[in-house]
Order: C-alpha cells, then sequence, then structure tokens
C-alpha cells in the first residue's frame, strides 16, 4: 500500500496559469478549482492510488513571517486565485479527499508531518510536489517526489543528482543559496555548486570546519565563502529554520481515514451547480 500526499497550493497555481478561465454562475472565477479536481481525479484512477490526502495554504503567511518578516506573503498573488483556495479545499472534500488548510503552518509542513506520522506503516510515500522544500523527506525509495506535470519521481539518488546532497541536508543547502520564491536571500557569494560542494562533504552548516583549506573540497574563492559563512552563521541557521519543514502539525487522522472511498454524490453534484463545473461533474469514477 502507499500513501500519496498532495501538494494542493502548488497544484492550485499550476491550475490556475496553465488551464482555460471558468467562471461560476455567480462570476466568480473557477478555474484553478476546475483544474486541480480534474488533475486529482486523474490522480486517482491510478490503480496505486489508494490512500491520498491533500493540504493547502488557507492562507499564504504562516509562524514563518513572524521569523523572518520578508518571508513570502500573498503579496503579488492574484486576488482571484487567492479566492479560490477555500473553493478548492470544498470541492476536494466533496471528491471525497482528506483536506489538510494550513493557517498557522504552511501546506509543505502538514505533507512533512504526514511522512512522519503515516510513513512505517505503508510500503511507500508518495509526495506529488516538485517544491525543493520537499526534498528533505525523501528517504532513498521509501519516500519520494513526484513531479507529475514532468512526470519525474525523485527517490534519494535523485536528489542527490539534482541538488548534489543528501535530503537531509537541504534546508543548510537552501540556507547558504537562499529561496527566492519563500524570501529568504541565502548568504552573498555562495550559489548552488558551492554548497552542494561543500554540505555533500560535511552534511550541516555547524560542521563545515572556519578554515577552508580543511574543507577537503576544491570550492572557488574558498576563503571568502568561509569568511562569509564565519561572520553570518546566525542568518545562515535562521535561513536553515525557515527551511526545515514542521512534522508536528495536528493532523487529526489516522492512516485508514486517508483511503478514498469514492465521492460522495450528492454532496459533490451540490458544489458542481454552485459553481459550475460541469466539465468535471461526471468525471469522479467512483461513488461513494
Amino acid at each position: 500500500m502507499k500513501l500519496h500526499l498532495l501538494d494542493a497550493t502548488y497544484e492550485l497555481f499550476r491550475a490556475h496559469f496553465g488551464v482555460e478561465p471558468v467562471t461560476a454562475p455567480d462570476g466568480r472565477e473557477v478555474g484553478a478549482v476546475a483544474g486541480i479536481v480534474a488533475t486529482t481525479l486523474s490522480l486517482l484512477r491510478e490503480p496505486e492510488v489508494t490512500h491520498l490526502a491533500a493540504a493547502t495554504d488557507h492562507v499564504i503567511r504562516s509562524f514563518r513571517n513572524d521569523l523572518w518578516p520578508t518571508y513570502k506573503t500573498e503579496e503579488g498573488v492574484p486576488e482571484e486565485l487567492l479566492a479560490q483556495f477555500p473553493l478548492a479545499e470544498r470541492a476536494l472534500e466533496a471528491i471525497g479527499v482528506v483536506v489538510w488548510p494550513m493557517v498557522e503552518f504552511e501546506a509543505d509542513d502538514a505533507l512533512a508531518t504526514a511522512v512522519a506520522r503515516y510513513g512505517d506503516d505503508v510500503e511507500q510515500v508518495v509526495i506529488c510536489s516538485p517544491d525543493k522544500d520537499m526534498a528533505q523527506c525523501v528517504s532513498e525509495r521509501r519516500v519520494v517526489m513526484r513531479d507529475r506535470r514532468r512526470q519525474i519521481t525523485y527517490d534519494a539518488d535523485g536528489v542527490r543528482e539534482k541538488y548534489g546532497v543528501e535530503p537531509a541536508s537541504i534546508p543548510d543547502w537552501l540556507a547558504l543559496v537562499g529561496d527566492a520564491a519563500d524570501g529568504y536571500p541565502g548568504l552573498p557569494g555562495w550559489g548552488a555548486k558551492s554548497a552542494a560542494a561543500v554540505l555533500a562533504r560535511w552534511h550541516h552548516l555547524e560542521s563545515v570546519p572556519p578554515d577552508p583549506t580543511a574543507w577537503e573540497v576544491k570550492v572557488r574563492s574558498a576563503e571568502r565563502l568561509a569568511e562569509t559563512l564565519r561572520t553570518r552563521m546566525e542568518d545562515a541557521l535562521l535561513f536553515r529554520r525557515l527551511a526545515t519543514l514542521r512534522r508536528d502539525v495536528p493532523l487529526g487522522q489516522k492512516l485508514e481515514d486517508l483511503e478514498w472511498r469514492g465521492a460522495p454524490r450528492d454532496r459533490w453534484l451540490s458544489v458542481c451547480d454552485e459553481l459550475g463545473l460541469e466539465q468535471v461533474r461526471e468525471r469522479p469514477h467512483r461513488w461513494a
């Protein structure tokens, strides 16, 4: 048995910018809702997808904004997309999918918590997301990431090949290189290659020798990078904290609650009538 975990925030963004607009009878834009429902129902048609849960950023801000004020916010996100998050949560629930809408935490934290909570009880956890933050959860072939758009699955070897470091070193790597999408800059001068070279050998920030002659790897401008790390270690540790996914999100479900048993017909059809989702109205292939 496998557990599939869906990054519904990513799917909503992908649907909003990748599908034709759809308007509800009352004039609301619901194209992203229609898109995420269609792709989720396609996922549920796959024979190995028996247990599925989705996580959303019900609000974009999280506890990380208290740690770093310029961490990502809803600024710049189209209003018509933000308005579809609660609608998408309702629609996913209406097809029988467990949804975790995050307020204090982020959707990624919910997915990481689910990996920690349910991972030992299934053959494999498949995280349906291309988000590099999620790579820290990958564990050999027991926990993998699946980029559904590109049809690529990353196990631990795939993470090592893509980023040059172990999955457990991803937060340290992000601390050095930064993450523009999440709104923190990393350390000046450190790039993806230099960070990967050093962390592939030393794994975590605190383990990197202060003297670059002891790094045992060749890195361009090593002395300057070492000085930056020495003087900016406090910033680096803060950025790593921002990048580290929480695994203590209060999820109320047991593993058996995540089994997909079909769409509740009346509830789903009611949502379709309300939102004008005619193109996906008959898409569920199993009724609860």
